[in-house]
């Protein structure tokens, strides 16, 4: 090749990679990044779309669509994936399971509420805080799965209410007397509501110093107990949640485990301040993942990265791995953005900026154990705005950019 070709060439894989950049929604999250990272990539859907009122479908709140979200997803996916659309209106059902190549896309005025019969999630082998263990299938969830996303402007609605046990310091009076009028049962101390007796013997069982077997037939009498996360996504790629609002989860609301490419862009999530264990988002085990614009109200922590707790989290032995956290705003909360406390398989290059947390109990909340192992390393925080928390480091504020994705 001569001189002048060898130039021409460069000239052409320069302005090919300059396209590329200008074309990437995410660029301006990695300006200044400190540390070297991979673009995230997002998902690609063939297309095509569905609605779901063409399953037999009703969007009156009443009548169980689990059957046709199902029938949709899987039409979809025999002929290659595309959209799932769900209009407006309240779409009742129980689990939904996400395949390869679809996304769930809800329009203005959708609400996909989850039912709270419990006979609808069958107990299933998961991880949760970082243990192996068992729990009710999660209300939507997805397994090895690629290019999937849940995509829009409607709400999903974990029913949490009827799942989660409940302090009654945590309650005005009025809110109390309410609880114990909807029907469950109260702890001999009289400070702990319950949904059923299941779940109350669940909890003495569980927090009894004499362990002993639990049958199958017992576990099943106590699935109410055994509350699962409102989105569980484990061992996927290119994984996309944009624009929705997920609220009122049974446990943690958001928990990718194990997923590469990973990106959450304006999304709302709202549990209840006095929810027990009521995390927003808890990534974990994740690698390349882009948290940006999005809004948390929790119960618990509101973002936490996570790697798998002690034994179980050091057998995977799999880190959280760059992260970037960006233009996101906390309110209730326990932490705004939290490292741990399961991080037996390690956490490296995360960078927090231009966040702003109203309200929580703590801003940044870093937490672990003695002998859990586990390294935490190359974690960058920069441009915090905090307000009326309970624990906090005010240094001069600076005001932060808006991000743009035009």
């Amino acid at each position: 090749m001569t001189k002048p070709l060898y130039v021409i060439a460069a000239i052409c894989l320069w302005l090919f990679s300059a396209c590329q950049s200008a074309d990437y929604k995410y660029e301006a999250v990695y300006r200044n990044l400190p540390f070297d990272m991979p673009r995230v990539e997002a998902p690609r859907f063939p297309d095509r779309t569905v609605n779901l009122a063409e399953f037999n479908a009703v969007g009156n709140g009443e009548t169980l669509c689990t059957s046709a979200f199902a029938d949709a997803i899987n039409t979809l996916s025999e002929q290659g994936g595309g959209h799932l659309v769900v209009p407006a209106g309240v779409w009742l059902t129980g689990p939904i399971v996400l395949k390869s190549n679809i996304d769930l896309h809800l329009e203005k005025g959708a609400v996909i509420l989850f039912s709270p019969d419990v006979d609808l999630y069958p107990l299933v082998e998961t991880v949760f805080e970082g243990l192996d263990t068992r729990r009710c299938q999660s209300p939507i969830s997805a397994m090895n799965a690629e290019n999937i996303a849940i995509t829009g402007y409607g709400v999903l609605d974990g029913s949490g209410d009827s799942w989660r046990p409940v302090k009654r310091n945590k309650m005005t009076d009025g809110q109390w007397k309410s609880l114990l009028k909807s029907g469950g049962v109260v702890d001999e101390s009289g400070k702990v509501w319950y949904p059923n007796e299941g779940a109350l013997k669940a909890s003495i069982l569980t927090g009894s110093k004499e362990k002993r077997e639990i049958s199958d037939s017992e576990w099943e009498g106590m699935k109410r107990w055994l509350r699962p996360v409102l989105l569980s996504i484990v061992k996927s790629k290119r994984v996309l949640l944009e624009g929705v609002t997920f609220r009122n989860s049974p446990s943690w609301c958001l928990h990718p485990l194990s997923c590469e490419d990973l990106t959450l862009n304006g999304v709302k999530v709202f549990n209840p301040w006095y929810s027990q264990n009521g995390d927003a988002l808890d990534v974990e085990s994740c690698k390349n993942v882009v948290v940006t614009n999005s809004l948390f109200d929790a119960g618990d922590d509101a973002i936490c990265i996570k790697s798998g707790k002690d034994a179980d989290g050091r057998r995977r032995g799999e880190p959280c791995e760059n992260v970037l956290v960006k233009n996101n705003t906390v309110l209730h909360g326990h932490g705004g953005f939290v490292v741990g406390s399961e991080m037996s398989g390690g956490v490296r290059n995360v960078y927090v900026a231009d966040c702003t947390f109203i309200g929580t109990d703590v801003g940044l909340r870093f937490k672990s154990t003695r002998g859990r192992g586990g390294v935490v390393e190359n974690v960058y925080v920069d441009n915090i705005n905090m307000i009326n928390l309970s624990l906090i480091r005010i240094s001069e504020p600076t005001r932060p950019e808006p991000i743009s994705y035009a």
